[in-house]
Parts: structure tokens; C-alpha cells; sequence
């Protein structure tokens, strides 16, 4: 059933916030790519429902946090217990599904089935645990919970003598019940499955009886069973004895045969046309009266499925500890955040599939530096950073090892996100208007043990507008909220704040430059960027050659320091569009010099083609030149 959870137990976080960091689904919906199916390893399916229930709720209590953290560590450092349980766990059924289907009358023999199952294998998996010396005092809580009470131990005995090892999922299919289980079952089970052995003896009785060997009993749809002799034996069964009655009752005269009944063959047909559906409501009632002690003991069948639930997440958050590296987190009450070498799990876990490193980063927010402004060009990681911190925060706190060599959290009662963008059409709401609504959100919740992670924001409005409302956030947070922060943006005037925010620290994303080019280090260092390098990522992106050139002469001339009268000759000068008109395929697409040389493979050609390749492309470059 539905458990109430206080709020004040756990890490609040809404709903735009779990959106944007995809905790059990991405952006457009999908499971894969989401924080859970990058840590999930459990085995059973209410350990999987478990683990997505620690995801939801985050806990907020130091002790409970703890005794998780202390269950994931007790099966890191046991890994034979850990593979032991995990292969115990791969054959306990779903309990709590069974038990629901049953409470609600939409069980069937199966269900039965599973709670018999699980609960024999919960006491193998006590049992395994007890002969653990080192897991015995940390798994205690567990151990009591997987011991038996007299009445569970009394249903599982009867479970196993009531079913059959594999019964079906209806009722109406009949054939779960056990054999010698219900005497009365037995004998109509009897009736219906060896009536050609009982007409069998029947019939040499009534060949005895009246010496008749060639007497048959046979079956036909009109008559059903009847006894059957040739004509010239019919009329000694038509005798009647000396007080006048004769068990042989003529039902039938045909040329060569004659065809006779008697009570004792009427009354077997009638048993055996009955003996399925009699059967078969047996076991309906059996059925009706195991489900109904179920229920009676349905809180305690309950408490078992979720400590196997709880040590399948346990064990499954320890073998991806181990597995990853994870380190254990220090919780406490205090309001740091260190991390040392920290990754994001989710890029990291696809990293790996394409046998990549991840770039680990350091990120501390103590009372010194809780507010951290982060610079840096589009696609050197910002938001991977701001996200990866925000994922470890909860990993934390649900009681999971995290991707850092070491990290130090103190409790955090909100989460609060607001990276990426998109419209809210449906009510009326543009992207920015949805941004500031989050930005709201976080500046009016926000308290000093938050922790917050805003990613470019202003950037849906006018510079200055922007700029304006990111200065007034950056100041917001670090004098009312006095939250711990990681603030992303391009506007590098901010950078200035340093000197009036104590607390306000400045860190930016490693770039180098080569030829020409830049290559993005996805490392975090203290600074800031001077440079934004977006015209180069629109390169990468693919803008055509003439846009990007035009892009690069409007920088340069807007930097230069004559802004006033740059707009006025760049509205006046169109040299971009001008060259687009005169012959726009050159513009917009490759040239035929770029198309000729995509097309030649340098390795398969002879000397003499590659000279030939030469000419051509010399003459191509005549033609071209004005």
C-alpha cells in the first residue's frame, strides 16, 4: 500500500529540476540515457521499483543515509557475498506484485506460487548473510526483518504442501493443487483421469456376472455409456431374477446388437461427466481459503519483500561502486561540497561503451567559495560540470557510492536546476518567460543548505536585459539565498562581482588554440575565459564557409572599441549577401576545387594519376580567379 513520506525527510526536488537532469527519464521521454539506467544493476523488479524510489526521495536523515551507505559498503568490501546474494535474488520472485494482485482479487495460483517461492528463498538468503561474520552486524536490520515468525513458516509449509511446483497463471485452468492435499479431490481427480480403468473393470464384472464374453461397455454421444451384447445374448439379460427385478435396463435394440444400463454404470457416467467440474471447484475453494491466509499475513509477507528489494539495491549500488570506482561519500550536517576527481555517471557509463576517458573535475563550494561562476565556450562542458555535481549531490543522498576519489557533502534539503531551455506553447509560455519562471522558483525556495545550478541565464532577452538580470541573480543568491551555487554564463562582465561578493569564486573551462583551431579540455580552472569561441562552434557546426568569414569581420569590427558608428556601416555594407547574389552556390556550398579533391583517394592512385590530379586541380583554380 501507499506509504506517506514526511517532507522534511527528504531532498525536495521539482519538477523542472528533475527534468533537467533526467533522473529516470531523458528530456524526449526515454529510459536509456537517463541517471537511472546508467546506475542500475538490480535483479529483481522491486528492486528496480526500489532503486527508482530512492531516485524520487532522496533522504535528508543523516542516520538513515548512512545505514545505506554502510549496507553498499559492506558489499563492496564482501564481493562473494555480493555475487552469492545477487545470484539468490535472480530466484525471488516479485512478492509485492503477487501480494497486490491478491488484495484485489486479480491473483491467481501463480501469485500463490511467487509468495511461497519468495519466502523460501528469503531464508536462504538469511541464511547466507549469517554465515557472513563481517556482514552480520551491518545487515542486522535485514536479518530480523528475513526471520521467520511461527505463522509465516506455518504458510510456507502449507504453500508448499497445497501447490504444485509450477502452477498456472488461472484458476480456470485447474490442476495447481497438490496431490493428497484433499482426499475428496483426489478420488473426483481419480474419477476423471482413470475412467477407461474403472469402465475397464466394470465391464469384467458384468462379463462374469453373466458369462457373456463378448459384453462390452462402449460410449456414443445419444446414450452415452452403455452395455452392449450381440442379439442373441440380449434376451439373457432381459431375465429377470426370482424376486422380479433385473439390474440390466434395455435402452437400445439394433439388428445384430442389443444395448442395456444399470444403476451402477448410470451412476459412474453421472460421476464421471461431473468429476472435472467438481474438481475444479475444489480447487477454486482451496484456492478462496490459501489466498485468505495470505492476506491475514500480509503485512509481515510485505516487510520481507522489501528488505529483499532494499539488499537487491545494495547490493546492485555495490557492484556499480565497484565496477566504476565509486568512492563513499562523508555526510554530515555541515555545508560543504568538495569533490575531488568528480564524473558524471551517465556520460561516463557511454564514455565507456566507445572505450573513452572521462575528464574528471574538482568542485568545492565551502562557506569560503559557495558561489562558483563558470565560463567558457559553448561544448567545453559547462553544463556536463553543473549537471554532474547536481547528479552527485543525489546519489549521496539516496545512500550511493559517487564517481569521485573522494567527496564530502553536507545535507542538502533542495535541489534546484535550471539548465537548458524550451517553450511552454500549450500555456502560453515562451522560453524565456519559462526561464524566468524557474529562475523565480529557485530565488524565492532557495535556502542557505540548497543547492542550485543555473545555466545561462538572461540569455533568451536582449543583452543588457540579460545582463541585468543575471547581475541582480548572481547578487540574490549570494546575499539572501547564501546557498551553495554553480552559475553558468557568457556574460564575463559578471566576472567583477568577485570583488564585492566575498563568497563568489570565478572558474572557467580549459581551452587550448592550435593552427588555428581550439581544442576543448572539459577541465575546470580557476579564472575566467576571455573568449567565447562561438563563431568556432558554428564552424563546427557547419555554417558555411562565407557566413563564418562575415561573422569573423563583424567581431572583429564590434570589439574594436567604435560601437557607435559599427552598427551604422555594417546596416550601410553587405558584402556577405552582395557575394551570395552574384553566385550563391559558391557562397552557401562547397567549390568545385573542394568537390574535386573529396574526391580523390590518395592511397589507390598511380604516380602518373596523381600528377594528372595535380594539373586538374591547378586549372580548376585558373578558372576561378576573377
Amino acid at each position: 500500500p501507499p506509504r506517506q513520506i514526511s517532507m522534511g525527510a527528504v531532498m525536495e526536488i521539482d519538477a523542472a529540476t528533475r527534468r533537467s537532469l533526467e533522473l529516470t527519464r531523458t528530456i524526449t521521454g526515454e529510459r536509456k540515457g537517463s541517471l537511472l539506467d546508467a546506475i542500475d544493476r538490480t535483479i529483481t523488479g522491486a528492486g528496480a521499483r526500489a532503486l527508482q524510489s530512492y531516485l524520487a526521495a532522496p533522504l535528508t536523515d543523516l542516520d538513515a543515509i548512512n545505514t545505506r551507505l554502510s549496507r553498499v559498503q559492506c558489499f563492496v568490501d564482501e564481493p562473494n557475498l555480493r555475487a552469492l546474494m545477487r545470484e539468490q535474488l535472480k530466484a525471488a520472485p516479485d512478492m509485492e506484485r503477487a501480494l497486490a494482485r491478491l488484495s484485489v482479487d486479480r491473483g491467481g495460483p501463480r501469485d500463490l506460487a511467487m509468495i511461497r517461492d519468495g519466502l523460501t528463498q528469503s531464508e536462504i538468503i538469511r541464511a547466507q548473510i549469517q554465515s557472513n561474520e563481517n556482514a552480520v552486524h551491518v545487515l542486522d536490520e535485514p536479518l530480523k526483518s528475513l526471520k521467520q515468525k511461527p505463522d509465516l513458516a506455518a504458510l510456507q509449509d502449507c504453500l508448499h504442501l497445497a501447490l504444485v511446483p509450477e502452477p498456472p497463471f488461472m484458476t480456470r485452468d485447474g490442476g495447481f493443487i497438490e496431490k493428497r492435499y484433499s482426499n475428496k479431490l483426489d478420488q473426483l481427480r481419480t474419477l476423471r483421469d482413470e475412467s477407461r480403468r474403472l469402465i475397464a473393470s466394470l465391464q469384467t464384472k458384468y462379463q462374469k456376472d453373466t458369462g457373456i464374453d463378448k459384453l462390452k461397455i462402449s460410449f456414443n454421444n445419444v446414450l452415452g455409456y452403455f452395455i452392449e451384447v450381440t442379439a442373441k445374448h440380449g434376451d439373457r439379460l432381459m431375465v429377470t431374477d426370482e424376486d422380479g427385478s433385473n439390474p440390466y435396463v434395455h435402452r437400445q435394440t439394433l439388428a445384430s446388437v442389443m444395448r442395456f444400463t444399470t444403476p451402477d454404470l448410470a451412476e459412474l457416467e453421472r460421476d464421471i461427466s461431473s468429476a472435472a467440474e467438481k474438481s475444479l471447484a475444489i480447487e477454486q475453494e482451496i484456492f478462496s481459503e490459501l489466498v485468505s491466509l495470505v492476506m491475514t499475513l500480509a503485512e509481515p509477507i510485505g516487510a520481507v519483500a522489501r528488505t529483499l528489494s532494499t539488499l537487491d539495491v545494495s547490493s546492485a549500488l555495490a557492484a556499480l561502486a565497484a565496477d566504476f570506482d565509486y568512492t563513499r561519500p562523508v555526510i554530515d550536517d555541515s555545508l560543504a561540497f568538495t569533490l575531488e576527481d568528480a564524473r558524471h555517471p551517465v556520460v561516463e557509463n557511454a564514455l565507456r561503451r566507445q572505450s573513452k576517458q572521462f575528464v574528471p573535475n574538482d568542485c568545492d563550494l565551502g562557506p569560503a567559495q559557495r558561489l562558483w561562476l563558470l565560463t567558457g565556450p559553448n561544448m567545453a562542458g559547462k553544463s556536463t560540470f553543473l549537471r554532474q555535481n547536481a547528479l552527485i549531490a543525489i546519489l549521496a543522498q539516496i545512500g550511493s557510492f559517487v564517481p569521485a576519489t573522494s567527496a564530502h557533502i553536507g545535507l542538502i534539503d533542495r535541489l534546484f536546476s535550471r539548465v537548458g531551455a524550451s517553450d511552454d506553447l500549450a500555456r502560453g509560455r515562451s522560453t524565456f518567460m519559462v526561464e524566468m519562471v524557474e529562475t523565480a522558483a529557485i530565488l524565492n525556495q532557495a535556502t542557505e543548505r540548497s543547492l542550485v545550478i543555473l545555466d545561462e541565464i538572461g540569455r533568451g532577452t536582449a543583452t543588457f536585459d540579460g545582463l541585468s538580470i543575471a547581475w541582480a541573480c548572481v547578487e540574490n543568491l549570494h546575499e539572501v539565498n547564501k546557498c551553495r551555487a554553480l552559475f553558468a554564463t557568457h556574460y564575463h562582465e559578471l566576472t567583477s562581482l568577485t570583488s564585492s561578493l566575498s563568497s563568489l569564486s570565478c572558474h572557467s573551462m580549459q581551452v587550448k588554440e592550435w593552427k588555428g583551431d581550439i581544442i576543448f579540455m572539459h577541465a575546470v580552472v580557476p579564472g575566467t575565459a576571455d573568449r567565447s569561441y562561438g563563431i568556432h562552434v558554428g564552424k563546427l557546426a557547419g555554417l558555411p564557409p562565407a557566413v563564418i568569414t562575415r561573422a569573423e569581420e563583424i567581431l572583429k569590427l564590434l570589439q574594436s572599441g567604435e560601437q557607435s558608428g559599427a552598427l551604422a556601416r555594417l546596416a550601410d555594407d553587405l558584402p556577405l549577401f552582395t557575394a551570395m547574389a552574384d553566385n550563391p552556390q559558391k557562397s552557401l556550398g562547397p567549390t568545385e576545387l573542394e568537390k574535386k579533391l573529396s574526391e580523390i583517394t590518395p592511397d589507390t592512385l598511380t604516380p602518373k594519376e596523381a600528377l594528372e590530379h595535380l594539373y586538374e586541380l591547378k586549372s580548376i583554380i585558373k578558372e576561378d580567379k576573377p
